[in-house]
């Protein structure tokens, strides 16, 4: 097929967020296949970065950056009938809108996606009767708004619930323009499900690159815990002080040589204080997370808030350290129940997690069963290959029916 790639994001490097993660791995599996041209907008087209993303697909179209923005009055005509956000509307390029009617005239592409929400709104609803037309949903606005308000954690506790149905319009208005949905996160696909969409909806979450992740070469021994994640975000905090606070006291009580090493990025003062307590250290930004993995005895996630797969936990899974995590950092993952390999201890009290920590300080076998069964999870279903066919299916599937 020749795929024409719509994407908000400069995709490169892959290590620098989640939608620059997936978009690359996507993209450049599907061009292994299939003929990709990605169209891009971006300040510059300098950037030395852009000779990785062209290799990685057939053709790159780079559009310089929309000097040229929308009226005010246009922005309010957008607005009032498609509910469109206004910040999408400052990014709308008129000249990417020019180009793709006309490569969509022509016949030029077997199918396009949208590889985040924000370029759908280049994507007019006629597209379809035309070529299949797949929206790969990075995030839901609405969905994750949702969710703010009914956990209590919206920073913007008085314009989050006037802002929630405007959303709740304008997503409801975008989806049914697209042949096929594919979201990241179960979370954002129960959410779209509220609008009782006719399209299909597929999850495929993000994957993981297993070279970045090596499985460690031994099982340790001895009491190291680490525990890890971007300490400026409130559930890692929360859980840092959580895990410090409560729950390491009572395991030194019983393991005095026990050592808490947090390692994060990005620290903040309430996580930095936490080193002043016996056993705690505190570890700055850039480390390897892989090395500390590789040579602590366990892994603790004792995350109480958050939504969807915990991107922590699946890269500690995929090492091969033991982890013990909540029932929140295990979101969505199958890592115990009758007839699955045991793959990381649960835990969510205090009780809970001292329970767990003693088992695995004394019990080698019980080390070495999880390390293995962990890894083997994260190679069965988490590889960036594995997620990457999935989403090539997706393609396929959607361009087979809009043929037939």
């Amino acid at each position: 097929m020749k795929i024409l790639a719509l994407s908000s994001i400069f995709p490169y490097p892959p290590t620098k967020g989640k939608s620059e993660r997936r978009t690359y791995n996507f993209l450049k599996y599907l061009n292994e296949n299939h003929s990709v041209t990605l169209v891009i907008q971006i300040e510059q087209d300098s950037r030395p970065e852009l000779d990785h993303v062209r290799e990685c697909v057939d053709d790159v179209i780079i559009f310089p950056k929309n000097t040229e923005k929308l009226s005010k009055f246009s922005q309010w005509q957008y607005f009032l009938q498609q509910a469109t956000p206004f910040n999408l509307l400052e990014d709308y390029n008129p000249k990417i809108q020019s180009w793709l009617d006309e490569k969509i005239k022509t016949h030029q592409f077997d199918v396009i996606t949208c590889e985040g929400s924000e370029t759908a709104i280049y994507i007019p609803s006629h597209w379809q009767n035309i070529l299949p037309t797949i929206l790969n949903v990075h995030r839901s606005p609405y969905g994750i708004s949702q969710h703010k308000i009914n956990h209590h954690i919206s920073e913007k506790q008085w314009t989050e619930p006037l802002n929630l149905p405007l959303l709740r319009r304008y997503e409801q208005k975008l989806y049914p323009k697209f042949s096929s949905i594919v979201t990241m996160t179960y979370e954002d696909r129960q959410a779209l499900k509220t609008f009782d969409l006719e399209v299909p909806i597929t999850t495929i979450p993000n994957g993981i690159d297993l070279i970045l992740y090596p499985k460690r070469p031994t099982n340790q021994g001895g009491q190291r815990i680490v525990l890890m994640g971007a300490m400026d975000k409130p559930a890692n905090i929360d859980a840092a002080r959580f895990f410090s606070l409560e729950v390491f006291p009572h395991l030194r009580q019983r393991y005095p040589d026990a050592t808490l090493e947090i390692v994060g990025l990005r620290l903040t003062p309430p996580v930095i204080e936490l080193g002043q307590y016996a056993g705690i250290t505190i570890v700055d930004e850039g480390v390897s997370i892989v090395e500390y993995l590789h040579w602590a005895t366990v892994c603790v996630l004792p995350l109480r808030q958050g939504r969807g797969i915990k991107r922590k936990t699946v890269e500690a899974l995929a090492v091969g350290i033991p982890v013990v995590a909540s029932d929140i950092a295990l979101q969505h993952l199958t890592v115990d129940g009758s007839d699955v390999p045991l793959c990381a201890m649960r835990a969510n009290s205090v009780a809970e997690y001292v329970y767990a920590l003693a088992r695995l300080f004394e019990d080698a076998k019980l080390r070495e069963k999880l390390s293995v069964n962990g890894r083997t999870l994260i190679e069965q279903e988490f590889s960036w290959e594995k997620r990457s066919q999935r989403y090539e299916q997706v393609l396929c599937q959607t361009y087979d029916k809009f043929t037939n």
